[in-house]
């Protein structure tokens, strides 16, 4: 256990910043989730929509260093693949 103030300040520092990703990890996983439902569902249109709304999250995420950038443009370029595969 920390004896020292500014390794308690750390230890409270850290318990709020592990809340915040993991509510934006969360709030990700739920966009590309509703994508991942659309493209299962065989609509084009809503997952189009959906991948637009997902697309500026999962950026956002690499911003605020919760995610690799290299990981969120793998996972855009295969969800933009599968929805310019549907219907084709």
């Amino acid at each position: 256990m920390a004896h020292h103030m500014s390794a308690k300040k750390r230890i409270r520092q850290t318990v709020r910043k592990t809340q915040v990703n993991h509510s934006r990890v969360s709030r990700i996983r739920t966009f590309v989730r509703k994508v991942e439902e659309a493209i299962a569902g065989g609509d084009k249109d809503q997952a189009a929509t959906a991948f637009k709304d997902a697309q500026p999250e999962m950026m956002r995420g690499v911003t605020k260093g919760v995610l690799h950038r290299n990981t969120v443009s793998r996972r855009l370029s295969r969800l933009s693949r599968r929805i310019n595969a549907m219907n084709a």
